[in-house]
């Protein structure tokens, strides 16, 4: 049985997501999402500042795969404009060819805060989860600044803050732990589940940095006690699940897919390593995503 996540609400989230923004923005993911889904990754997670929804439900479509097998989010766009967040998501819904999402996400907190209606947003996200048309809501890029805001009046607490947290504010990833620390400790405190995307930015974004060596000795480690051998991208993902969090890849390689996927099978980090990745991270802040939600 694939592992999963409990949410605050009591819904199962897996651990593993797979990412139509980035290197899919604007274009058609079709190919790339069917391939995810027939490779075994059944949460797909799309936006609608991503443009490319409809491929997704295409994609869906395509795959043959039963509509309660999959778990399936997007994102608020930043800017709504003259539509409710309701109608926005509607349209969503349409364009993936489905009754419901499994997560919807305000994806940024940014255009909100200017025009004063964060709480006024998540207001609609609860309307919205009340009435079914997602079954769990929640942000993404919120600091504990933001996610304060909303806490004063919500009746809902988020289920899930998306965030590139860890090497970078909200990514989380060891090149962002110093900043996104905090926001995973007050996550964690308030019983909401961080997901990851961009938490192996360190090996493709930032090769060189002081967390590599650490990785290496792991990577060694770990391929000698499974008896295969164990990359730096799946130690990563080992201590982003150790810690908790769901992992997003954008990955359309059906080769890494199977390597993240594998990684569940892998003996656990151990505590010093776990430590020892967190420490180096901290020596060397890097963020490649979201920079003007943290001033940067």
């Amino acid at each position: 049985m694939s592992l999963k996540f409990l949410l605050n609400d009591g819904a199962h989230i897996p651990w593993l997501g797979f990412g139509t923004g980035t290197a899919f923005y604007g274009k058609d993911a079709t190919a790339a999402v069917r391939a995810a889904i027939e490779t075994g990754v059944l949460h797909l997670d799309g936006a609608q500042a991503y443009r490319n929804e409809e491929t997704i439900g295409q994609a869906i479509s395509l795959s043959g795969a039963p509509r309660d097998r999959l778990y399936i989010t997007t994102k608020l766009a930043e800017s709504p404009s003259e539509n409710s967040v309701k109608n926005t998501l509607k349209s969503s819904l349409k364009k993936l060819g489905v009754d419901y999402v499994d997560l919807f996400l305000i994806h940024s907190p940014v255009t909100a805060l200017k025009e004063g209606k964060l709480k006024q947003w998540w207001n609609e996200m609860e309307e919205i989860k009340t009435e079914g048309l997602a079954k769990s809501i929640g942000v993404s890029n919120f600091t504990v600044e933001h996610l304060q805001v909303i806490l004063e009046d919500a009746k809902v607490v988020p289920a899930v803050n998306q965030a590139r947290v860890l090497f970078q504010k909200t990514f989380v990833h060891p090149y962002t732990w110093d900043t996104a620390s905090s926001i995973y400790d007050f996550c964690k405190e308030k019983g909401i589940l961080i997901e990851s995307y961009g938490g192996l930015s360190p090996i493709f974004r930032a090769t060189g940095g002081p967390v590599d060596p650490v990785l290496a000795i792991a990577s060694e480690r770990l391929s000698k006690a499974s008896g295969n051998p164990v990359s730096s991208g799946q130690v990563l993902t080992k201590w982003l699940i150790q810690k908790g969090m769901v992992v997003v890849t954008t990955s359309s390689k059906v080769s890494r897919i199977q390597e993240a996927l594998a990684t569940t099978a892998l003996p656990d980090l151990t505590t010093d390593e776990i430590t020892a990745i967190e420490t180096e991270g901290v020596k060397w802040h890097r963020r490649f995503f979201m920079k003007h939600v943290f001033n940067e």
